[in-house]
């Protein structure tokens, strides 16, 4: 069944910035994004977690608003306000009733154009950004993640924690966040996406009204591609009641040919109660509660990791057994009747989340500073439709190599070694 084609348009103001409209008459509301080509990868070593503090800053106040009115700009309109920093990019964005637009467009503008960076202000903020750090140490989830990130791309930005460290943001200074904003949130480096019911011409016109007079910076140098690392490592942490296990191993970069069939095998292999992960990890075997598997595309790397927690004895039959499960794929493939379900369900989430405005608004950001073009529904599913068993088996063979995992634990370990026998 053919969709019906998406209204996608877009246009590009003197000064650099973007402007990508998709309308959708059939809803009453509109996300509007301003997304900046530039996240953690973009910092120096004793910049990081920059991106992130002036990601927080810019709520404190503007030349135009206190800290209190900009949350009350779209508080009292009905709409929703966020913001966050990833690898890659910085995403400030609303949601709010098709008639409120030129609120939103206005008060994300004066965001991103003009915030004060008050040094009371920077002072406070790095208390608050510290408590995080604080917040995240005890969560052993993400604590993980961070530890096998700086385990997997060692050595490269990718692998440097978003939030920065305690050492880093102690020492961020009124100077470094305002020559930081003025490169990185400069007119040329500045996406403007938004979904609903709207006018291109409209936003268009709100939006080189805000932007009028932003001066440009210097294109955005790019960083080398990163190197991997098969690297074992562990940390204990006696305070936790469970052993908190990541294994990775390299995918590819978001714009990847394969992208299609490294996504259906990533689904086959965790992505879902009837994943191969899910069904021999906790429904056979009773090893973990949860455990799931997750691609993660940069510009040009990426990769599959898998996430669980377990009991100081079950660690090492998990790793093992996790370890099989990319043993049997690597060797066998999957079956004609897996491809199909993993195909169906790919195909079903991708239409589900079309349904909503701030899942189109993203998904245009994604498709105009990663792939430069848009992609309709039709082409992605006619993509997902023509991958084979034999791509995922190649693809399989090539990613689960056991010299290339990556393997990291955390938890209160009693003596328990994680050694790379565990992988072979």
């Amino acid at each position: 069944m053919n969709q019906p084609a998406r209204d996608i348009q877009r246009a590009e103001l003197p000064n650099g910035v973007v402007i990508v409209t998709e309308k959708m008459p059939h809803v009453r509301s509109a996300s509007v994004g301003i997304w900046l080509g530039t996240g953690s990868r973009a910092e120096s070593i004793e910049r990081n977690g920059l991106a992130h503090f002036i990601e927080h800053m810019v709520f404190k106040g503007t030349s135009k608003r206190t800290a209190e009115e900009i949350a009350q700009s779209v508080d009292s309109v009905g709409g929703m306000l966020d913001a966050f920093t990833a690898k890659e990019m910085t995403c400030f964005n609303a949601k709010v009733l098709d008639e409120h637009i030129p609120v939103a467009v206005e008060v994300l503008s004066d965001l991103v154009l003009h915030p004060r960076f008050e040094a009371e202000d920077i002072a406070k903020e790095k208390q608050v950004v510290l408590e995080e750090l604080k917040m995240e140490e005890d969560n052993p989830e993400y604590l993980i993640h961070e530890l096998f990130t700086r385990n997997f791309w060692r050595g490269h930005p990718l692998g440097r924690p978003i939030l920065g460290s305690p050492e880093t943001v102690s020492e961020f200074s009124q100077d470094a966040v305002s020559e930081c904003f003025k490169e990185w949130y400069a007119p040329n480096r500045v996406v403007i996406t938004a979904a609903g019911n709207l006018e291109h011409e409209r936003l268009v016109e709100l939006v080189a009204r805000e932007f009028d007079g932003a001066a440009r910076s210097s294109a955005a140098k790019k960083s080398a591609p990163p190197e991997t690392h098969a690297s074992v490592e562990q940390r204990d942490k006696k305070e936790l009641e469970q052993v908190h296990i990541v294994l990775g191993v390299p995918s590819f970069p978001l714009a990847h040919e394969r992208r299609y069939a490294a996504s259906l095998m990533n689904v086959i292999l965790g992505g879902g109660m009837s994943s191969r992960l899910f069904q021999s990890i906790r429904e056979r075997q009773g090893l973990a509660y949860a455990i799931e598997s997750d691609l993660s595309p940069y510009t040009d790397s990426g990769v599959l990791s898998v996430y669980a927690g377990t009991s100081r004895e079950s660690a090492a039959k998990l790793i093992r057994s996790v370890c099989e499960e990319f043993r049997k794929v690597r060797g066998d493939g999957v079956s004609a009747e897996e491809l199909r379900r993993a195909k169906d369900h790919l195909k079903g989430s991708m239409m589900l989340s079309l349904e909503s405005t701030s899942s189109r608004m993203a998904n245009l950001a994604r498709q105009t500073m990663y792939l430069d073009r848009f992609i309709s529904l039709d082409e992605m599913l006619a993509s997902i439709e023509r991958v084979t068993r034999e791509e995922v088996h190649t693809i399989a063979r090539d990613f689960f190599d056991p010299d290339r995992i990556t393997l990291t634990v955390l938890g209160s370990l009693h003596g328990f070694q994680a050694t790379r026998d565990l992988l072979a």
